[in-house]
């Protein structure tokens, strides 16, 4: 039986598309897993200090996992933060920016709040963590709880400041590490 040329394209080319469409969708999968696991410590901080203990000897700052677990351990339940779209595209906006020039940071002052009120959000309250060079939810939350060699820990002030009640998590590619997750957080939203 003989395909034609226009019929065996076909299956070629939605191969092609779902082979591109692929890591999209497992950036997607990791932003929300992302989210899953961020609101997990912050619902269950003493769980989330048991599993840091599990794993101090495999650390190599096991003084930061030690502070983070002291932390955790006296760390009261919070409520989860709801994902948001837009503080989600503010993310993504960073993220590929970001990720494809193989930058670090968080860009100039008044970057995230500028990024914010491009997706219609006006918050009073905002913040941002950036993850290098993981692509499993629960070591980028790991590493940014225990935020080794960060003076004042502040992403990990970030994930249980009780002042945010949204967050966006976008993760992709990155140039230098290979792989980034940025966690935008916004709070006391202004009425538009």
């Amino acid at each position: 039986m003989r395909i034609s040329g226009r019929k065996a394209l076909i299956p070629a080319t939605a191969g092609l598309l779902l082979l591109a469409l692929a890591p999209a969708a497992q950036a997607a999968r990791l932003d929300d897993a992302v989210l899953d696991e961020l609101n997990f410590a912050r619902a269950r901080p003493a769980a989330y200090a048991r599993e840091l203990r599990r794993e101090l000897n495999r650390s190599d700052d096991p003084a930061a996992v030690e502070e983070a677990i002291d932390f955790l351990e006296r760390q009261a339940s919070l409520p989860p933060l709801e994902s948001d779209r837009r503080v989600a595209a503010a993310a993504r906006q960073h993220a590929q920016a970001q990720g494809a020039r193989g930058d670090v940071g968080h860009g100039g002052a008044g970057g995230l709040g500028q990024r914010l009120r491009g997706q219609g959000v006006w918050a009073g309250l905002s913040a941002e963590n950036i993850s290098y060079g993981f692509d499993d939810a629960r070591d980028v939350v790991r590493q940014l709880i225990i935020d080794s060699g960060v003076p004042g820990r502040g992403h990990r002030r970030n994930i249980f400041a009780s002042g945010y009640q949204l967050a966006g998590v976008a993760c992709g590619p990155h140039r230098a590490y290979g792989s980034m997750c940025v966690i935008d957080f916004a709070g006391a939203l202004a009425p538009r």
